[in-house]
């Protein structure tokens, strides 16, 4: 029965729908979708197919206790319990390191879920009130981020636009700014512009923001202007340099968990990307060698992405046997991680590549490539429309 649901030959009935839905913990509409929805979205059984195994993968993570589990319904919801899911959602984010969006959804979402439904029904102070809608807005950007990871952009959009919210609410710009410049990214990765919304979270972030945050949303901005090409070269340019005297400041406020893994070498990694997109691959070389003779193997989707724009570099300087090694080297790391994105991008690289199959090394990796070992986890129902990320 799991199996023909997969493939959209079954729906599941009563008992079966309200017995996965308690299996996994999940909503109905999340695990099986509106009676309405339109069944030739692609990434709606993607998520289905998904969740099933995903659900699986996390569960010993899901099973960590949460704070508020036996939280009795109209219970006063003080700030000791929100400090608590801060440093719940904290330590869950770790996981994004080492797995793709489509083994972390569940969970993320499953967490979001939680905390939403606390704020309804629970009753609080004013200020509590919005700390925790801070905390709701701060789940919907994981969720959203591990949904766009997965290649569910619809789902991604709507998570992001539901953190965008939360945040207002909350009046906490620093994460509101962020939620601007994760539909600017989108954006961006499906080809539209998103100059607009990096423009508008970089506006928002108050003089007091964090300065991780500043160099994060600095960051997303100049990845935006470069992907609308060589006339944004002087923004794309201003805003990185303004990300790097970000990251030199001191606060006396910290920086936000979900900011801290922007640093020199993410800033590095970035400008890379940023030069090739702008057609300057000797500058793009330069940096992402650098930068990722520093990555660890361990952080294997991001760091299989990122060799995509190192392959790509060394395909606009006519390197075309360090491209085909680089490319070979970046779908070693991408075997069996749950992102689309490495797969994605690493197709547009192959693409190039084709033009060059007489050549030794770019033909062994096609010939590799034809095995079943070097596959994706992900599964081949992603969106048409290519990433440039």
């Amino acid at each position: 029965m799991i199996k023909d649901w997969e493939a959209g030959r079954h729906k599941p009935r009563d008992p079966y729908r309200l017995l996965y839905c308690r299996a996994f913990d999940l909503d109905e509409n999340e695990l099986f979708g509106a009676e309405s929805t339109s069944r030739t979205e692609p990434e709606d059984d993607v998520l289905r197919r998904e969740f099933l195994g995903a659900s699986v993968a996390t569960v010993g993570i899901a099973a960590i206790p949460v704070p508020f589990e036996s939280l009795p319904q109209g219970r006063r919801v003080n700030d000791e319990l929100v400090v608590s899911l801060r440093k719940r959602i904290a330590r869950l984010r770790r996981i994004d390191d080492y797995l793709g969006g489509a083994e972390t959804y569940p969970l993320y979402a499953a967490e979001l879920e939680r905390t939403s439904t606390l704020v309804n029904e629970a009753s609080y102070t004013e200020k509590t009130g919005r700390a925790l809608l801070s905390v709701v807005s701060e789940q919907a950007q994981q969720a959203g981020w591990a949904a766009f990871d997965a290649g569910w952009a619809k789902r991604a959009r709507q998570l992001f636009k539901k953190s965008l919210s939360a945040a207002t609410d909350a009046g906490d710009t620093a994460l509101l700014a962020n939620s601007l410049a994760f539909l600017a990214y989108q954006k961006v990765s499906y080809g539209s512009p998103g100059i607009r919304e990096a423009d508008a979270s970089c506006r928002v972030a108050e003089r007091g923001t964090p300065p991780a945050v500043r160099a994060l949303l600095l960051e997303r901005a100049a990845w935006a202007y470069a992907s609308e090409g060589q006339r944004y070269q002087v923004e794309v340019e201003r805003a990185l340099e303004e990300a790097g005297r970000a990251l030199e400041e001191s606060s006396g406020e910290p920086n936000p968990d979900w900011a801290l893994w922007v640093d020199r070498l993410e800033l590095q990694i970035m400008t890379g990307r940023c030069w090739v997109a702008l057609n300057q691959p000797v500058k793009a070389i330069a940096v992402l060698e650098d930068a990722l003779s520093k990555y660890e193997d361990t952080h294997a989707r991001d760091k299989s992405l990122y060799m995509t724009w190192l392959s790509e570099a060394y395909l606009d300087a006519g390197e075309i046997e360090r491209a085909s090694a680089v490319m070979s080297q970046s779908l070693s790391l991408s075997v069996d991680v749950a992102s689309i994105r490495p797969r994605q991008r690493a197709g547009a690289v192959l693409e190039r590549l084709e033009d060059h199959r007489s050549l030794p090394s770019v033909t062994e990796l096609f010939d590799r490539m034809a095995t079943p070992s070097s596959c994706s986890a992900i599964p081949s129902t992603e969106p048409t429309h290519r990433q440039s990320m």
